[in-house]
């Protein structure tokens, strides 16, 4: 099961079926009917304005001009048989029947243009999201991976926060996590500039200091590149957790960048890895140099690791209480991370009662046994053990 956003506003946009024009037509044949058969000193036919401006709900432009033209045609029938085409009545309420009408049609093309719009900006983040944030895989090496990311744009899918999970050349998953300063669409190009210096580092560096020192050196001259000083004249910068987890062997290693600390969750018990060292986040190049100092941390077979942004905890609940994410993640302890995951989504968004105000990411990762394939011992002649030799 691929866990993700669910976007209400993409169901919304789906137009209703056809059928559902056949109301405010129905309407325009009642009131024809009922204003005709009426005292002459009753005249229903403004009601016929109920028509166009339903159906612009209903339908695009086309069929709204359609409709309410009909409107109009049936207003002059009303008139024709209920009292003279030429009076100063009926000539009143179809001149505004047929202003009314033209005014619903235009919005109905502004609204309609809108959509267009939105719906572009929304396939461009879309794109940017799949380029980006590159989903990861569901297993990568001997963990689970289980990934959630809500961005609080309406127009985007992916907003200032980030990660990406990919393998080391020395038998490990190196892990990001982070937060760009901002929200948005603005956002992503920061984003873009740490996804990618980790993308090439990971490879590279073999240690974890390295690859952090990599890092803060490229969001340093990258951002000033891509940063948009303009809209967002403040400090640029990005929170991040950076983690070395090995396949089996020493422990996992992790530098905290000024970022939330992750939760651990061993046998139902979570606990907080509050950093003993913190560095500045990255970006923050005017500060003095800082050693990368990793931390160690156990990983056990079967434990989970919780890792998100702060857009998580800080989502408020309508009294103002902020998600308590450490005690619910000790309460829906399961034992798959993509069920966990399902859990705090649910429940995330139960709390705050809508959608949220801030981008937020959810990263949970599970370590499982170690399954080492057997290697083939060679026999003296070249042939591997277990397969018999060629006839001679």
């Amino acid at each position: 099961m691929d866990i993700r956003r669910v976007s209400v506003d993409h169901l919304a946009d789906q137009p209703p079926g056809r059928g559902w024009v056949l109301i405010p037509l129905a309407l325009i044949v009642v009131i024809t009917v009922v204003d005709v058969h009426s005292p002459t000193d009753i005249h229903l036919g403004p009601l016929l304005v109920i028509a166009p401006a339903l159906t612009a709900s209903l339908a695009g432009p086309k069929v709204t001009a359609l409709v309410g033209a009909l409107a109009v045609i049936a207003q002059i029938v009303i008139a024709a048989l209920h009292g003279g085409l030429m009076t100063a009545n009926h000539i009143a309420q179809i001149i505004a029947l047929t202003v009314l009408s033209a005014l619903v049609v235009f919005v109905c093309f502004l609204r309609e243009r809108r959509a267009r719009q939105l719906s572009r900006a929304r396939s461009v983040a879309e794109t940017a999201q799949r380029v980006l944030l590159r989903p990861p895989p569901r297993r990568v090496g001997p963990l689970r991976v289980a990934w959630l990311y809500l961005a609080a744009e309406d127009e985007a899918r992916i907003g200032g926060d980030l990660f990406a999970v990919t393998r080391a050349a020395d038998s490990s998953t190196r892990v990001i996590i982070g937060d760009v300063r901002g929200k948005g669409l603005a956002s992503i190009a920061e984003a873009s500039v740490l996804l990618g210096a980790f993308r090439e580092g990971a490879h590279r560096y073999a240690t974890l200091p390295e690859l952090t020192s990599a890092l803060e050196v490229s969001v340093c001259r990258g951002m000033d590149e891509v940063a948009d000083n303009a809209l967002d004249p403040g400090e640029h910068f990005i929170t991040a957790l950076v983690l070395d987890i090995p396949d089996d062997g020493p422990q996992p290693m992790l530098i905290n960048c000024g970022h939330p600390p992750p939760l651990l969750l061993q046998d139902g018990e979570v606990t907080v890895l509050h950093a003993r060292s913190p560095v500045p986040p990255l970006g923050m190049c005017e500060l003095p140099a800082t050693s990368h100092h990793p931390e160690p941390f156990e990983l056990e077979t079967g434990d989970t690791l919780v890792l998100y942004t702060d857009g998580v905890i800080e989502a408020r609940s309508p009294s103002g209480a902020f998600y308590p994410l450490a005690e619910r993640v000790a309460a829906f302890a399961t034992g798959h991370p993509e069920a966990l995951l399902q859990r705090i989504h649910e429940d995330l968004v139960a709390h705050v009662g809508h959608r949220p105000t801030d981008d937020a990411a959810l990263l949970v990762i599970q370590r499982t046994p170690v399954h080492h394939r057997p290697h083939l011992a060679a026999h003296h002649d070249g042939h591997p053990q277990g397969l018999p030799a060629p006839q001679k």
